[in-house]
């Protein structure tokens, strides 16, 4: 079955939910029951052995064409039957007419032994027709999914900012996985747990998996793990706020859904349980209001007072070690940290050092504020392009600050007023000639001045980026 996608992937169709449809008029004459039976996607094929062309979780359709009339007394079925049943296929549906009147009683037969579902499909239901009428519910589905993966992050977000957060936060997760949630200690003690406990060894099972994302066992520290016992689907996750600590979830199953809900809720408890000291606490307290509004939409200037003065930097890492497992977690100087795997983002405070780190490109943007963070996280995605480009661990964005970019042109206004003018236009000579009523040479000179008195490329798209941001936070450039 083909591996669970990340942010959430399209739900399976429940073959029952297809059996149902009156309008597809679909039959299960053999393989049942087909209640506990998914179909990932819907693939057509004619060929005698269809191993090679299916990925596995298929609702495979055929219309016979590939069986001849001896294909009834030996061991073709058999053989066809296993070939499918091999490559993960979901079902199989046999097309009646043109080819065959009925199913033929030796298919019928070889799906019963190998446990295959098997589908009469009737003459008057098209296979395009089948395949539309799974892309439209899983459509639905994914919509529904969608709808409700973001209700529980609200949900999540809200129980962040009440009195006491962390019990909150557990709470809803608990609720949302319709079972239990508990967070432990970078010793292994229960910090706050939430919801049904489970029986003991399902217990014991969730503990160990906790383990092994709290780095106990030899090798890296791994971001996520899952694992099932009892009939219960377990999965633990890294929390980086508390230095080797770890959620872990236990419930009934695991929608698409749920890895997208429960690494929202990583993010949290990492800001809620961050450990600080004295004056800092109440810092801390503010920055995860900070986070909880920005959470239920609030705009980041009205946020700003409560994330301080300080300027921030955005880090951007990719993993370009050797390949043999997932990537160890980095070792950043900050909780604030989105992604896992071989991608990572993370803010940190402007005074923080970052130092390169084995096995990882990473690009750091200058200081900002936090209005200016999205532009923060673009020059760390430039400096991470170049860190890969030239097989250097760590790039720093480089950018003069803001307030002294445009030094040499607060003297000169009609300089100052032409270049405003020609980024804001794109670059385009004879627009920016027309808005200040001047000669397009004149631009072209007053241009190229700039650029000589800038000591910049104003050809570079870089440059003109930082120049604007530069116009719109100068006093008297605007």
């Amino acid at each position: 079955m083909p591996d669970a996608a990340a942010v959430p992937p399209t739900p399976p169709v429940p073959l029952s939910t297809l059996l149902a449809r009156e309008d597809l008029g679909l039959r299960l004459i053999a393989g049942g029951p087909a209640d506990d039976v998914v179909v990932h996607w819907v693939h057509t094929s004619e060929m005698p052995d269809p191993y090679p062309y299916l990925l596995g979780g298929e609702l495979l359709l055929s219309a016979g064409a590939h069986a001849t009339e001896a294909a009834g007394t030996g061991p073709y079925f058999d053989d066809y039957v296993t070939q499918i049943v091999a490559a993960g296929g979901a079902a199989l549906g046999f097309g009646l007419a043109p080819v065959h009147d009925t199913v033929p009683r030796a298919l019928v037969e070889a799906c019963e032994r190998r446990g295959l579902p098997l589908l009469e499909v009737p003459p008057r239901t098209t296979f395009s027709g089948i395949a539309r009428a799974v892309w439209s519910l899983m459509a639905q589905a994914r919509h529904a999914e969608l709808r409700r993966v973001t209700q529980a992050q609200q949900h999540l977000a809200a129980a962040a900012a009440r009195p006491d957060p962390v019990a909150a936060v557990l709470g809803q997760l608990a609720r949302f996985a319709g079972g239990f949630a508990v967070l432990v200690d970078a010793d292994g003690t229960v910090v706050r747990q939430a919801g049904q406990e489970p029986p003991q060894d399902v217990a014991r099972a969730l503990t160990a998996l906790t383990d092994v994302v709290r780095g106990t066992s030899a090798g890296a520290r791994p971001a996520s793990a899952s694992d099932t016992a009892g009939g219960t689907r377990l999965s633990a996750y890294a929390v980086s706020g508390r230095g080797g600590a770890a959620l872990g979830l236990a419930g009934p199953s695991r929608d698409s859904g749920d890895h997208t809900v429960a690494g929202a809720a990583v993010v949290l408890l990492s800001l809620l349980t961050s450990r600080h000291q004295g004056a800092g606490a109440a810092r801390a307290a503010d920055r995860s209001a900070a986070l909880v509004r920005l959470l239920l939409g609030a705009r980041p200037e009205e946020v700003a007072g409560l994330l301080g003065s300080r300027e921030w930097q955005v880090a951007q890492l990719r993993w370009t070690g050797s390949a043999g497992g997932p990537p160890p977690r980095p070792a950043l100087p900050t909780p604030l940290l989105d992604g896992e795997g071989d991608q990572v983002r993370a803010l940190f405070h402007a005074d923080q050092e970052i130092a390169g780190l084995p096995g990882w490109a990473t690009g750091v943007s200058a200081p900002a504020g936090i209005r200016d963070l999205p532009l923060a996280d673009a020059q760390a995605a430039r400096a991470l392009a170049r860190a890969r480009a030239t097989r250097t661990p760590l790039v720093h964005h480089r950018s003069a600050a803001p307030d002294l970019a445009l030094t040499p042109l607060l003297d000169a206004p009609a300089l100052l007023e032409t270049l405003r003018s020609w980024l804001s236009l794109h670059g385009s000579w004879d627009r920016t000639a027309g808005a200040l009523g001047v000669h397009r040479n004149t631009v072209r000179q007053r241009i190229a001045k700039c650029g000589a008195l800038l000591d910049a490329d104003l050809d570079d798209p870089d440059v003109r980026m930082e120049l604007w941001f530069a116009l719109r936070h100068t006093p008297g450039a605007a």
